[in-house]
Formats: C-alpha cells, structure tokens, sequence
C-alpha cells in the first residue's frame, strides 16, 4: 500500500489539501504536532500521527514503518511580520524542519517532494511578482521558504529528488486558525468582529495584497505529482486582482453586517504591495477563473460563524522584544 505523507494537515491549506488527496484515492497519512491545528480539521480517512518535522527520529520511523510516494510539506509556521522576533523558532520549524523531511525523502526514493513555499521569497520587488525573478526576502520567514526551495534544487541536482514548488499567498477560507493574531488578516478581522472588537490595520490600511481562496488552491497542490510539465518547477498560485485591506476590512463588515471601527495601529516592516503574476500556472494547470473575494469571503464567514470566535493565545516563544509591535505585547 502506498501514502502520501501530509505534513501540517491539521493546518489549514494542509486539510485541505488532504481532503483533495483523498478524493483522488490516495492514502495519506496526516503528521502535525497542533500547535497551530485542529484535530478536528483532520479528515477522518487520513491517519493522523502527532508529532514534528523538527523530530528527526520520529521521521526515520515513519519513512521505515510506510511506503511514502508523495510528500506534501505544509508544515511551517506562518508569520512573516513575528519572524523577525523568533528567528531560532523561524528557523528551527520552516528550515531545520523541512530538511529533515528532504533527507528522509531521498534516503527513500519517494516520487515528488510538493513544497508550499511563499510569495515572501520576493521580498519588495518588481510586480507582479513572477518565477523568473531573483527573490530578495525581507523577513526571516521568507528567507527560511527561500532556503528550503534552494535546497530542493541541489538536492534535485545531486540525489535525482523530483520537486515541485508552490509560491502561495495570502490564501484564505474555511479551517484557518482565526485565534492567531500575528497572521491570516481574514482570520483576526473576523475574530474581532466575532468578539466586538475595532479591526486592527498595521499603517494606514492601503497596503495591497492578491487574496486567495483555499478553492482556487488547495486542488492544484493536490494534483500536481500527475502533471509532469510541473516537476522541478516553480509556481504563483493564487487569485490575480489585489485589494488593499481597507477594502478587505470594509467587505468582510459587509459580509458579516457587523460594524466595528477600525483602529489604525503604526505600520510594521512589511512589503505594501505583493501580488504575482499566474500565467505559469493557468498553463500548467489550465486555470480560467478564480472565485470572486466577496463570495470566497461569504464562504469563509459562513463557517467561522457556525464555528465561533476563538481566544487568541499569547506567542510564548518571542526571542527579541526590541521594536516588537505593542499589540503583539498585549
């Protein structure tokens, strides 16, 4: 029997990525330590295995004890803006982690190793950001995807591992963890509204950003290892048209019809304008359209309600306090 092993699918994009392997009959096999999901998320044909990429030891077991075909790596911890204040947590969790998943992965043979890096890697470049740009990461976060994408490249080049990338961004929709407020900004503006709070904006609220549906995602990561013109490539994935979050905030008000004001807070380092350009995808995987934001938000709104507002954890592991936002303090 063979499985593809899901790394982060307790996660969000990770379940919902399991759940399309699922339709296309794989066995897959769910490896997440929750500290970011929910075992709820998890699909119950999946067989869920608690525990880390950064436990090597549990990886050796888990390549020993199954046939793995596929690997699809979403495991990672998210937050560009926080990873300048944890970078040995950045680091540990999106490099160390993932190398270890690299070498399991060579040591047995598997087929494609699918990798979910980030439009981060660019950093404040030309746009639309596109695949054939040198990427210039401006936070740890998008310096570790970097390194990881790099490292599958070599790995590609010395060991023979059959890769394929995936830069998502800004994606969003049902399962996304709302508690977190150092990132998903759909998440933590539907929250406040769940618990009456005034939306938080870093900066003046103009800054611009592609979001994209789960939808118009999750079931092209899924597919990929059948498309052989998407091996040892790498690829945007994600909606086309940006918005600036004035725009989100004032739309998911709309959606919700809750008003709450909104507070403006000072801006932290973080790019004002990111959003790619798809045509490498739309080839390879013969994309017409995307979902509208209205109506993906309208999706995602309907299951944050019937799930309800979430407390928002306090992130234990900050390393540097310096210029670390107030509202990241509270």
């Amino acid at each position: 029997m063979n499985y593809s092993l899901v790394t982060g699918g307790a996660g969000f994009i990770g379940a919902h990525v399991t759940n399309e392997l699922i339709k296309l009959n794989h066995n897959v096999i769910v490896l997440d330590d929750l500290s970011g999901g929910y075992i709820d998320n998890v699909n119950p044909k999946a067989l869920f295995i608690k525990g880390s990429i950064t436990d090597h030891k549990l990886l050796e077991k888990l390549f020993n004890d199954y046939k793995i075909d596929y690997v699809y790596h979403l495991a990672a911890y998210a937050a560009e803006g926080l990873s300048h204040f944890i970078k040995r947590f950045n680091y540990t969790n999106n490099l160390i982690g993932s190398v270890n998943l690299i070498n399991e992965s060579v040591k047995h043979k598997i087929k494609c190793f699918v990798f979910t890096s980030s439009i981060a890697v660019y950093g404040a470049g030309q746009l639309p950001m596109s695949e054939d740009m040198v990427p210039l990461p401006e936070d740890p976060y998008g310096i570790s995807k970097y390194a990881v994408e790099r490292d599958l490249f070599v790995t590609h080049e010395m060991f023979g591992l059959k890769y394929i990338i995936f830069r998502p961004h800004n994606v969003y929709g049902e399962y996304q963890n709302i508690a977190d407020k150092y990132r998903n900004v759909l998440g933590i503006f539907m929250n406040q509204l769940l618990l009456g709070k005034p939306l938080t904006i870093f900066g003046d609220g103009t800054q611009t950003r592609a979001f994209s549906y789960i939808g118009d995602v999750a079931p092209y990561i899924a597919n990929s290892v059948f498309i052989e013109s998407a091996y040892n490539q790498i690829i945007n994935i994600g909606a086309d048209k940006e918005y600036t979050v004035n725009e989100l905030a004032n739309t998911i008000m709309d959606v919700m019809k809750i008003k709450e004001e909104i507070r403006y807070l000072p801006p932290r380092n973080e790019v004002q304008n990111a959003y790619s350009d798809h045509s490498k995808a739309k080839n390879i995987f013969k994309i017409a359209n995307h979902i509208s934001l209205k109506e993906g938000v309208e999706k995602m709104a309907k299951w944050v309600k019937e799930h309800g507002a979430r407390e928002t954890p306090k992130f234990k592991e900050i390393e540097l306090f310096e210029k670390l936002p107030k509202v990241w303090q509270e």
